[in-house]
């Protein structure tokens, strides 16, 4: 029998040691959280990304009465992004949620879906998705999806 051991590095940042960009884009997750449609769970997740060349795109979920026709607020930006400019990579994402009137104590982390997306947009562009995972007591910042997903099915699995 073998075994390994799988480590995954977090820091973890009051808001205000975030640096300026990091605090910018948060902010603009929190905002997205107001463009939510989530009639059914009251959960409210906003997303933003950084691309390659500066420009920030956000995304909210947005829940459907037909479950799982809705989608979550990370693929809505990365989705939004891709469709939009397609030659920008995408070099940070940050998520916040909203939830009883008030940003989550803890920091809400993307779904399994979502991290695979992710991956894959590290996979296509060739380089890591810096994640930034706001709440109240803290946001984690990850320099790439890995962190959240260390087993994770890529390409590299069909081509082995």
């Amino acid at each position: 029998m073998k075994e390994i051991e799988i480590v995954s590095k977090v820091k973890i940042y009051g808001y205000d040691e975030l640096p300026a960009s990091d605090r910018e884009l948060v902010d603009k997750a929190k905002e997205a959280t107001q463009t939510s449609y989530a009639p059914y769970s009251k959960f409210r997740v906003g997303a933003a990304t950084r691309l390659e060349d500066g420009t920030i795109v956000t995304g909210s979920n947005q829940e459907n009465s037909a479950f799982p026709s809705g989608t979550c607020a990370e693929r809505t930006a990365l989705f939004y992004a891709n469709a939009r400019y397609p030659e920008q990579s995408v070099k940070e994402l940050a998520v916040a949620a909203f939830n009883h009137g008030k940003f989550t104590t803890m920091p809400t982390p993307p779904c399994g879906a979502c991290r695979q997306v992710i991956l894959g947009m590290e996979e296509r562009y060739g380089r890591p998705v810096r994640i930034l995972l706001y709440g109240e007591d803290g946001t984690y910042v990850m320099d790439s999806v890995k962190a959240l997903l260390p087993l994770q099915f890529s390409g590299e699995n069909m081509n082995g």
